[in-house]
């Protein structure tokens, strides 16, 4: 049994990718509620402006500041997303390497303490087995979560490939179930439950943010649950 306080069974854990402004908002409600996040930035890409569009709605898609990331991000975790967010199995071997490892090595040295964990970036087959060696034999990476949703709680063995329970907002009904479930569970042994997303969805989807809140008011304040950074959990 790992995590800590008092070896508790059940653990809860968020990431969310990008580094966009949105975040500052929802480490607000984390925070409201006890939450820990990991963030997954692109260090070459913090400070860019843009917009995104989806159907007939557009929703800013500016990023955090380099000098900001330390102070928005104090008390949650940064992990690397790549330096420019490309399709990594599109790419050759040294440059998968270079966009995982010199974004962790940027990162760290913005935030001033290693950063071991990643987001693949992009959706749908964002890696594959080759991607996933590179990483581990050829960088400071210890986890990388991948967005292949499971329905299973419990410890995975393969931290490179590592699968999320649920796409937050996203996906609602799914997140709001799991959660249920999770809570009644008694388990014999270590179960994780690992949301991801990104913060901007939630201007995208009509009352967003009050449904993700929604979400935290269940989640959180549970004496038999830890609270933890993808780091806290996975590697604890």
């Amino acid at each position: 049994m790992q995590f800590s306080e008092q070896n508790k069974r059940k653990a809860v854990t968020f990431s969310y990718d990008d580094g966009v402004t949105q975040d500052i908002r929802l480490i607000e409600l984390l925070n409201k509620y006890g939450l820990k996040a990991t963030f997954n930035l692109n260090s070459e890409l913090l400070g860019k402006s843009g917009m995104l569009t989806r159907a007939d709605r557009r929703v800013s898609h500016y990023k955090i500041t380099p000098e900001d990331v330390p102070v928005v991000y104090a008390g949650h975790e940064v992990a690397a997303h790549t330096l420019t967010h490309p399709m990594l199995p599109d790419l050759p071997d040294d440059e998968v390497i270079r966009q995982v490892e010199r974004d962790r090595l940027n990162l760290s040295e913005l935030v001033g303490y290693e950063v071991v964990g990643m987001a693949y970036p992009g959706g749908g087959v964002n890696y594959d087995d080759r991607v996933v060696k590179l990483i581990r034999q050829q960088t400071g990476v210890r986890y990388a979560r991948t967005t292949v949703l499971t329905d299973c709680f419990d410890r995975q063995q393969d931290l490179y490939q590592f699968l999320p329970n649920a796409y937050h907002i996203m996906d609602f009904d799914r997140l709001m179930e799991m959660g249920r479930q999770f809570l009644e569970l008694q388990p014999a042994h270590a179960q994780i439950f690992y949301i991801w997303g990104h913060s901007y969805e939630m201007d995208f989807m009509p009352g967003g943010w009050e449904h993700l809140e929604a979400f935290f008011k269940l989640i959180a304040g549970h004496d038999d649950i830890f609270y933890g950074t993808n780091a806290e959990v996975l590697l604890s």
